[in-house]
C-alpha cells in the first residue's frame, strides 16, 4: 500500500494504533517472552513503512513532520512497539544519502512491499556502544551487537563493522541468513516489547552491493543523526501524551477526592484545587513538548535530508535536540505526576499505569540530554557548531 499524502500517513497510523491498543498492557507484562507478530504484521502491511522513501526510487518521499506525527500517535499507544521501526526509518534515509544504486533499488523495493529494516549497531563491553569490534573482513561479517530494536521480525538487518581497512562499514543482510541469530534475551524495566536483544553474526555472508561507506555519511554536515533523532523525540512526546490521556481519564472515571479536599467542599476530584492546578500545569508542559516537536520537523522538512551546509546541519540538530532533551523531561514527568494526582488507587497493579514511566525512564537514557543541553548552549553562548553524529 502506497501512502502518498500525510493525510494517508496519519491515517494509517490511527488504524495501526487501534489495532495495537486492546493488547498494549499484556505486550508490557509478557517482555520479550511473546512476540507481537500480529501488532508488527499490522504495522508492515499499513504502507507506513515506506512513507520516507525518495519519490524517485518509487516512494511517496513524504517529510519529516509526517514521520513525527505518525511515530508520536503510535506511541502515545505503545512506545515499545513504536519503536521498532525507528532503525528501519533511519535506515531508508542512509541508503538515501549514501547507498549504493544497487542497494537503493534492492531494498526500496523490498520496503514499498513491507519489509522492515533492522538494526543491530550498538555494542556492549567497550568503552562505550559505538566502541566496535564487529568486523567486516573480506564479504564475512562477525560480532555481537546489543540493543538491536526491530532485528527479531525483520526481513534486513543493517549491521554496523569495520572493515579490513578499519573504516566503518554498513551491511545490510538478510534476517534468515546462515550464521545469523537473534536472541529474545531483552530483559528491562520499560520498553519492553521492543524486544531489543543480542544478534550474533557468525561469519555471516555480506553482498557487496549492499554494503554502505557508513564512516563518509557522518563526514560531512549531514541531518541523519537529527532525523534518527526526530523519531525519539517523537517516542518521548507520545508517551507523555499517552499518560496524560491515561490521567485524564484516571480522573474522570476512578479517581475519589483526597479527604482533605471534601473537607474544603470539593464533590470529587474536578472540586480539588490541587488537582486542577497540578494537571493543568502537566497539561501545558506536554502542549509545549508537542510544538517543540513540530517545530522540529518544521526545521528538518525545510533543511532537506543533505544539508546546504554546516550551519543549516547544526540548526536542524539543536532544533531537535531541544525537542528530544525537553520530551524525554516531560514524559517522565508525566509518568509521575500521572500518580500524584490520581491517587494510591492507580498504583494497583491491574491497571499498568507505571508502564508510562517505566517506558518513558527506559527510553530518555537512550543517549543523554545532558549533553544536548550542553551543544545548544555551546552554540547559542559560544557559536560552537554541535558535533557531527547519529546521537544529535
Amino acid at each position: 500500500m502506497l501512502l502518498t499524502t500525510p493525510e494517508d500517513a496519519i491515517r494509517a497510523a490511527h488504524r495501526v494504533a487501534d489495532v495495537w491498543a486492546p493488547g498494549v498492557l499484556a505486550r508490557d507484562r509478557a517482555g520479550a517472552a511473546v512476540v507481537p507478530h500480529d501488532e508488527l504484521r499490522a504495522l508492515d502491511t499499513s504502507g507506513l513503512l515506506g512513507i520516507t522513501v525518495p519519490a524517485r526510487f518509487g516512494g511517496p518521499g513524504l517529510g519529516p513532520s509526517t514521520l513525527a506525527e505518525v511515530v508520536r500517535t503510535l506511541a502515545a499507544v505503545d512506545p515499545a512497539l513504536a519503536q521498532v521501526p525507528q532503525g528501519h526509518y533511519l535506515m531508508v534515509d542512509v541508503l538515501a544519502v549514501c547507498g549504493p544504486e544497487t542497494a537503493r533499488n534492492r531494498l526500496y523495493a523490498d520496503v514499498l512491499a513491507g519489509r522492515r529494516l533492522g538494526n543491530a549497531l550498538a555494542e556492549r563491553g567497550g568503552r562505550h556502544a559505538q566502541d566496535l569490534t564487529t568486523r567486516l573482513t573480506g564479504s564475512r561479517v562477525t560480532g555481537t551487537k546489543y540493543y538491536c530494536t526491530g532485528a527479531l521480525t525483520a526481513a534486513w538487518i543493517a549491521v554496523s563493522a569495520l572493515d579490513d581497512d578499519a573504516r566503518l562499514r554498513l551491511a545490510f543482510v538478510a534476517r534468515d541468513a546462515a550464521g545469523l541469530t537473534v536472541d529474545t534475551d531483552w530483559n528491562v524495566m520499560g520498553q519492553r516489547a521492543t524486544i531489543s536483544g543480542t544478534t550474533t553474526f557468525d561469519a555471516v555472508d555480506v553482498d557487496p552491493d549492499l554494503v554502505v561507506d557508513y564512516a563518509g555519511a557522518y563526514a560531512v554536515p549531514q541531518q541523519l543523526g537529527a532525523r534518527a533523532q526526530l523519531v525519539h523525540a517523537a517516542i518521548e512526546v507520545g508517551i507523555a501524551g499517552g499518560a496524560l490521556r491515561d490521567t485524564r481519564e484516571y480522573l474522570r472515571t476512578r479517581a475519589r477526592p483526597a479527604t482533605e479536599a471534601v473537607r474544603y467542599g470539593a464533590a470529587d476530584v474536578a472540586g480539588d484545587p490541587h488537582v486542577l492546578h497540578r494537571y493543568g500545569r502537566l497539561d501545558v508542559r506536554v502542549r509545549a513538548a508537542e510544538a517543540l516537536l513540530a517545530r522540529a520537523a518544521a526545521d528538518l522538512d525545510e533543511i532537506g535530508l543533505v544539508p546546504a551546509d554546516a550551519a543549516a546541519a547544526a540548526r536542524g540538530s539543536l532544533s531537535v535536540a531541544a525537542a528530544k532533551a525537553f520530551g524525554s523531561e516531560v514524559a517522565v514527568e508525566a509518568g509521575s505526576e500521572l500518580f500524584a494526582l490520581a491517587g494510591a488507587s492507580a498504583a494497583d497493579e491491574r491497571w499498568d499505569l507505571h508502564r508510562h514511566w517505566r517506558n518513558a525512564r527506559t527510553h530518555s537514557v537512550h543517549d543523554p540530554v545532558d549533553w544536548k543541553y550542553h551543544h545548544i548552549g555551546g552554540y547559542e553562548v559560544g557559536g560552537v557548531l554541535p558535533p557531527s553524529h547519529g546521537q544529535l
